[in-house]
């Protein structure tokens, strides 16, 4: 059985939130940062999506999940997607990115953690409680998975 590292259902409060500075603009046409408070975990994330590929709308809610391998009996990856006809986590979701957590805030008390991942340039933070956040190790690979709920 795979290790799920995080899984919640978030709802978009806001779409590229820099925009609301006049001073600051959108820099990729097929690019969206959405800003989104979980349900569960009261976690707010920030995230980078191919808004050409999945678009997504304010008020709109999804599941998201981070998981360290797509083999649903949880053998690591190889790092190669092969398509075929083998299971795969991603067979239930709409949205995948591959990523590396590159940084880790730890918070203590009442300081929050901070999670930073890159999937090849398209950036996520995850931003909460710390106790929601101690499965992570830092230069972890990592599977984004998101579905619309």
């Amino acid at each position: 059985m795979v290790e799920i590292l995080f899984d919640d259902i978030f709802r978009v409060e806001r779409l590229n939130p820099t925009d609301d500075d006049k001073s600051k603009k959108k820099f990729f046409d097929k690019v969206s940062r959405i800003e989104a408070k979980s349900e569960k975990f009261d976690m707010l994330m920030l995230l980078d999506i191919n808004s050409e590929l999945y678009p997504l709308n304010v008020g709109q809610k999804f599941a998201l999940q981070l998981v360290p391998t797509l083999n649903p009996d949880g053998t690591p990856d190889s790092g190669y997607y092969i398509q075929g006809n083998k299971p795969s986590l991603a067979d239930n979701f709409e949205y995948v990115m591959y990523g590396k957590l590159y940084r880790i805030s730890e918070g203590s008390g009442r300081e929050k953690a901070e999670i930073n991942i890159s999937f090849g340039g398209l950036l996520m933070m995850l931003t909460g409680d710390p106790s929601h956040c101690n499965k992570f190790i830092l230069d972890q690979r990592v599977f984004l998975l998101m579905r619309k709920v």
